[in-house]
C-alpha cells in the first residue's frame, strides 16, 4: 500500500446509508486492520461516550489463541527438523520417516484438539464454549483430512493394505462407540439394553469382529433360542478373510479365500438361517456387502466417508488406490441421496480420494481458518515429491507461497514472530526478501528483544536491517539520556556521523560535569574508536584521565599533547585541554620539555587569536582569568625546563 502525505479521499461503502454511517479504514501494528465506525443521528455525529467505535481487524486471528500456540510451537520443531533431515535418508528408510514425520504432525493436533476441549467442557461462558467447540471441531477435521492423506499420498498404501489403513482411520475417527460400548456392557443385561444391536451393528460396520463377537456370546448366553443363530453368525465373523499388514500371501489368495467365505454366508442367507432374528439377517446382509443393508445403518454410521469404507470391506477388500475415486463417489451420491449437497469437507476428502492433490490444499486453504494446516502438509507432500511439477504464476512454488503465507501471519504475533523466521528461511526464492520486510516491522519495545532482533539479521547477512534497528536503537538511548548505549548502538550500526555525534555530547557533559558516564564503555572501546575521529578523540581522551589517575605523568603528558597537535581533539576543546594541562605543569618535576611547552604555548595562541577583538570583550573574565593562568603557567615551565635542559647537557 502506498503512503499518501495527504488524506485519503472518503470512501463511501455501498450498501451503507451515508446519513447514518461513516466508515474509515487503517493499517494498525502488527497486520492489523483498524475500522472507526461513527454512527449519526440525522445527519449529526453522537456525541457520547463509546463514539467513534473502533474495531479490530486481524490478519489471522488464529496466532492468539493460547492453546493454538502449542499447535504453532511444537510442529515449528518438527518441521524444522523435517528440513534438516532431508538428504540423510533415501529409499524406504526415507519413507518411513516421513510417514513418521507425519504422524508427528497429527499428535500435535490431537493433542491441541484435547485441551481445547477441555477448556470447552470448563468454561461457563456460551459464547466462548461455542468458540472453543467450533476450534474443536475445526481441528478434527483437520487430522481427519491429515490422517487420509498420510494414507493415500504418504504412506501410499497398495491393494489390500489400503483397507486395513482406512478402516483404522475411519475407527480412529468415530468418537461415540466406545461410549456407547460402555453404556451397554456396564447395564445390568447387556443384551436388552436398548442401544445393543446398534453396538453389535457398529462393530461389524468398521471391521472389528472379535468386538461383535463378544457381545454377541452375551446374547448367546443371555437367549438360548438365539444359541444356534448366534453360533454360525460367530462362525462366519471368526472366518472372515483378513490381510493383515505381516501377512505374506498374495492378493489372489486373498479373493479365493474371501470368495469361498463370500458364498459360505450367501447360502446362510438363502437357507433363512437368520430369518426368525431380524438384527442378524441385517448382519448376515452386511457381511455380503448389501449396499441397501448398509444403508439402512446410516444413523450410525454418520459420514459417507464410514459407508464407503464399510462398502469396501465388504463387496471389494483389494481395492486398489486408483479404484478409490469411483467408490468414493457413488458412497457419497448414495449416502446423501439427493437429499443434501456436499459440504466443504465432503469436497476435501472426496478431492483426496480422487488423488487431486492441489484440490485438496486450494479447498483446504478456502475452508480453514488459518494457514497452519495447508502450510506444512504441503511442504510434507512437497518432500515426497508429489508437487515438483506445480508452479504458482508468479514464480514461486504452491510450498513456498503457503510457507510465506503462513511465516507472515506469525510475524503479527508479539512472540511467534521468532517462528516465522525459520520458516522464511526455508522459503529459498522469496523467504529472505518477506523476512527483511517483516523485520522492520517488528516493534522493538526492549533492548533485549532489539538484540535478539539483531542476531538474527547479524547471522543471514541482512547489513541494512542491522544499521537500520542500531540506529533506531540509538535514537531511542539518545532520548532517554542513555548516551552509553547510544553509543553501543551507534558502533554496532557502524554509523560513524551518529558516533560522532554521540561523542561530543559525552565531551558536553564532561565539561558541564567534570566526569565521564559509562567508564567501563569508553575504557574498552578498543579499535572500535577508528569510527571516527571524535570517538578516538572521547577514547584517547579518556585514556589521558586513566594515565593521569596512575601518576604516569610523563604519558599523559605526550597523550594531551598529541590530541592537540595532531588536530584530533575539535577546537571548541582546546582550552579544556589546556587547562586539564594545568596540573602537570604546577608539578614539582618538570613533565614537559621546552620543545612541548612551545608546543602548547603554540595552540594557546592560535586559539586566542582566532577570535575576534568584538569577541574577546565579549568573553567573560573567568576565561580571560584562564589564558592569564595558562600562559603564566607555560612560561615558568618553560624557564624550569630550559634550565633543567641546560644542567643536563652542561653535565
Amino acid at each position: 500500500m502506498e503512503e499518501l502525505d495527504v488524506e485519503p479521499p472518503l470512501t463511501l461503502i455501498p450498501g451503507v446509508d451515508s446519513n447514518r454511517r461513516h466508515m474509515c479504514f487503517d493499517w494498525g501494528p502488527g497486520e492489523m486492520l483498524v475500522c472507526e465506525t461513527l454512527f449519526t443521528k440525522g445527519g449529526h455525529a453522537e456525541k457520547g461516550p463509546g463514539c467513534p467505535n473502533i474495531f479490530i481487524v486481524r490478519k489471522d486471528q488464529d496466532v492468539y489463541s493460547q492453546i493454538l500456540r502449542k499447535l504453532f510451537n511444537e510442529s515449528h520443531g518438527i518441521f524444522v527438523g523435517l528440513q534438516r533431515s532431508e538428504e540423510e535418508m533415501t529409499g524406504k528408510s526415507r519413507k518411513a520417516q516421513l510417514v513418521r514425520v507425519s504422524k508427528n504432525y497429527r499428535s500435535v493436533i490431537r493433542a491441541c484438539m484435547e485441551d481445547m476441549h477441555q477448556v470447552a467442557i470448563s468454561t461457563r461462558d456460551p459464547e466462548l464454549h461455542y468458540q472453543y467447540s467450533t476450534q474443536v471441531s475445526i481441528l478434527s477435521a483437520m487430522e481427519l483430512i491429515w490422517n487420509l492423506c498420510e494414507i493415500l499420498f504418504v504412506e501410499v498404501a497398495p491393494a489390500g493394505h489400503l483397507l486395513l489403513h482406512l478402516l483404522d482411520w475411519v475407527r480412529l475417527h468415530v468418537c461415540d462407540v466406545d461410549t456407547m460400548v460402555h453404556e451397554v456392557l456396564s447395564s445390568e443385561n447387556p443384551s436388552k439394553h436398548k442401544d445393543f444391536w446398534n453396538t453389535v451393528d457398529i462393530f461389524v460396520l468398521q471391521g472389528r469382529m472379535d468386538d461383535a463377537r463378544h457381545l454377541l456370546a452375551k446374547e448367546a448366553s443371555a437367549n438360548p433360542t438365539s444359541v444356534g443363530m448366534c453360533k454360525i453368525l460367530d462362525d462366519l465373523m471368526k472366518k472372515m478373510p483378513v490381510l493383515s499388514l505381516g501377512n505374506t500371501q498374495t492378493l489372489t489368495e486373498m479373493e479365493l479365500k474371501w470368495q469361498h467365505w463370500h458364498e459360505e454366508c450367501q447360502r446362510y442367507l438363502q437357507d433363512g438361517t437368520f430369518a426368525s432374528n431380524p438384527h442378524m439377517e441385517s448382519i448376515c446382509k452386511i457381511l455380503l456387502g448389501d449396499e441397501n443393508a448398509i444403508l439402512e445403518k446410516k444413523e450410525i454410521m454418520t459420514t459417507w466417508y464410514h459407508f464407503l469404507v464399510t462398502r469396501l470391506v465388504y463387496s471389494h477388500p483389494t481395492v486398489k488406490p486408483v479404484e478409490l475415486r469411483f467408490y468414493a463417489q457413488s458412497s457419497l451420491d448414495l449416502f446423501l441421496g439427493g437429499e443434501s449437497s456436499p459440504e466443504p469437507l465432503d469436497t476435501i476428502l472426496m478431492a483426496a480420494f480422487e488423488f487431486e492433490i492441489h484440490q485438496v490444499i486450494k479447498e483446504c486453504s478456502i475452508a480453514l481458518s488459518n494457514w497452519w494446516f495447508v502450510a506444512h502438509l504441503t511442504d510434507l507432500l512437497d518432500h515426497c515429491k508429489l508437487l515438483q511439477s506445480h508452479n504458482l504464476y508468479f514464480g514461486s512454488n504452491m510450498r513456498e507461497f503457503l510457507l510465506l503465507e503462513y511465516a507472515s501471519g506469525l510475524f503479527s504475533h508479539h512472540s511467534l514472530w521468532q517462528l516465522g523466521v525459520d520458516y522464511f528461511d526455508h522459503c529459498p526464492e522469496y523467504g529472505k526478501v518477506y523476512l527483511e520486510l517483516h523485520i522492520e516491522r517488528i516493534p522493538l519495545n526492549t533492548e533485549q528483544k532489539a538484540l535478539k532482533v539483531l542476531r538474527i539479521c547479524e547471522q543471514r547477512q541482512m547489513q541494512d536491517q542491522v544499521r537500520s534497528i542500531c540506529k533506531i536503537m540509538a535514537m531511542k538511548a539518545v532520548r532517554n539520556n542513555r548516551l552509553g548505549s547510544a553509543l553501543s548502538w551507534s558502533i554496532r550500526a557502524k554509523d560513524a556521523a551518529f558516533a560522532t555525534l554521540i561523542s561530543d555530547r559525552f565531551l558536553k557533559d564532561y565539561c558541564e560535569r567534570g566526569s565521564f558516564s559509562d567508564l567501563d564503555l569508553i575504557d574498552n572501546l578498543g579499535p572500535s574508536m577508528l569510527l571516527s575521529d571524535r570517538l578516538t578523540f572521547l577514547g584517547k581522551y579518556r585514556e589521558f584521565h586513566r594515565l593521569y589517575g596512575e601518576t604516569r605523568f610523563s604519558e599523559a603528558a605526550k597523550l594531551l599533547l598529541m590530541l592537540m597537535t595532531a588536530r584530533i581533539a575539535p577546537c571548541s576543546f582546546w582550552m579544556t585541554l589546556l587547562i586539564d594541562a594545568l596540573p602537570l605543569l604546577e608539578q614539582k618535576e618538570v613533565i614537559f620539555s621546552a620543545e612541548q611547552t612551545y608546543e602548547l604555548m603554540r595552540c594557546l595562541e592560535d586559539l586566542t587569536a582566532g577570535k575576534t577583538d568584538n569577541q574577546k570583550h565579549q568573553g567573560d573574565d573567568i576565561e580571560t582569568t584562564k589564558v592569564e593562568i595558562l600562559r603564566l603557567a607555560l612560561a615558568r615551565n618553560l624557564a624550569r625546563a630550559i634550565v633543567k635542559e641546560g644542567t643536563l647537557e652542561g653535565s
